[in-house]
C-alpha cells in the first residue's frame, strides 16, 4: 500500500509563511517531525519526501506548479505510483473558517478553493480525503487576495502553530489506523 499526503501553497521565497501555503507548511511540519528530506522531482513538477511508516511507503508533497495548477502534480503522482484515490489526503486553507480551527472532510466540491478545482479537474472526482485549516476571513476593506497571500499576525501565529501540530498529529495516527473516519471522529474541530 501507497499513501500520499499532499500539501497546497506556492513555491517561491514570497509565498513563504502565507496563509495560503497553510498545506505547505503543514507538509513541512510533519517531514521535520520524521527527520526526512525533500527532493525536486521535475517529473511530478514537486517537492517530495518520502519513507515507510507501519508498514507503508508514504509520499509527502508540495506541488511546485503553483496553487491553481496543483491538478498537475497531484494526478502526475496517482498515476505513476498507482495510488488509489483513497489513500490521497489534501492539506490546504479555508477561508470559512476561524483560524486554526481544523476540519477533516471525505469529500466534496471545492469550495471556491482553486488548488481543490485544479486537483478535481485534474483527477476527475471529489471522492478524497481533506484536512481544512481555518485562516479566517479577509478584514473589512482588504482583497480575498491580500488577505491569503498576507502572512499570519503574532496571535494568530501561535494558533496555527497549534493547529499545525494537531495536523502532524492527525496524519501520524490516520498513518498508523489507515482509518480516515476514525482519524476524523478524533481531531475534528
Amino acid at each position: 500500500m501507497v499513501k500520499l499526503i499532499i500539501g497546497l501553497g506556492n513555491i517561491g521565497t514570497k509565498y513563504d509563511q502565507t496563509k495560503h501555503n497553510i498545506g505547505f507548511m503543514a507538509i513541512d511540519t510533519i517531514v521535520k517531525e520524521l527527520n526526512i528530506k525533500f527532493t525536486e522531482d521535475k517529473t511530478f513538477k514537486a517537492q517530495v519526501a518520502s519513507t515507510f511508516l507501519y508498514g507503508e511507503r508514504v509520499y509527502f508533497v508540495k506541488p511546485t506548479t503553483f496553487m491553481n495548477n496543483s491538478g498537475i502534480a497531484v494526478k502526475a503522482l496517482l498515476t505513476y505510483y498507482n495510488i488509489n484515490i483513497k489513500d490521497l489526503i489534501v492539506i490546504y486553507d479555508d477561508l470559512d473558517m476561524e483560524v486554526g480551527k481544523i476540519r477533516f472532510r471525505q469529500k466534496g466540491s471545492a469550495g471556491g478553493h482553486n488548488g481543490i478545482k485544479s486537483i478535481i479537474a485534474h483527477i476527475g472526482s471529489q471522492e478524497f480525503d481533506r484536512i481544512k485549516v481555518g485562516i479566517g476571513r479577509p478584514i473589512k476593506g482588504m482583497t480575498v487576495v491580500n488577505h491569503v497571500l498576507g502572512k499570519f499576525s503574532q496571535e494568530d501565529k501561535i494558533t496555527i502553530d497549534n493547529a499545525l501540530d494537531k495536523v502532524d498529529k492527525a496524519v501520524n495516527f490516520y498513518l498508523q489506523e489507515n482509518d480516515f473516519e476514525k482519524t476524523m471522529q478524533k481531531f475534528n474541530g
